[in-house]
């Protein structure tokens, strides 16, 4: 059974974390590379500059924030590529998508999760 979990950057790291992939553009402050203990950054796989700031995180655009980022990974040739990356690594591993926003919810982890899930109950 696959296993992905999701996880706030600055909670702190555990072994049963498995394999742990940064899913933000920007690197989260106050975080070293040693301290964070990821095996993968894939800022690639993160919304676009402009559907990051244009979301802002503001939980009352959420549902479109959502419907525009699933877009973005669906079409976008090279966040197919890093979806498809770590639906790899997933049928082999534990994940855990790491994220730096505060927001446990309304978050991009929390969307990229449910599109790994999507993608991998169809193969």
């Amino acid at each position: 059974m696959t296993e992905i979990y999701i996880k706030r950057i600055y909670e702190p790291y555990e072994p049963k974390d498995g394999y742990r992939i940064l899913v933000d553009r920007l690197w989260p402050r106050g975080i070293s590379k040693n301290e964070a203990k990821l095996a993968m950054w894939a800022k690639e796989v993160a919304p676009s500059d402009k559907l990051r700031k244009w979301f802002g995180h503001r939980s009352e655009l959420f549902d479109a924030f959502r419907s525009k980022y699933l877009e973005e990974l669906q079409n976008d040739s090279i966040k197919s590529q890093q979806v498809e990356r770590i639906c790899s690594i997933a049928s082999e591993d534990i994940v855990t998508l790491v994220y730096a926003a505060k927001d446990p919810i309304h978050n991009n982890a929390y969307i990229l999760k449910e599109e790994l899930l999507r993608k991998l109950n169809t193969y």
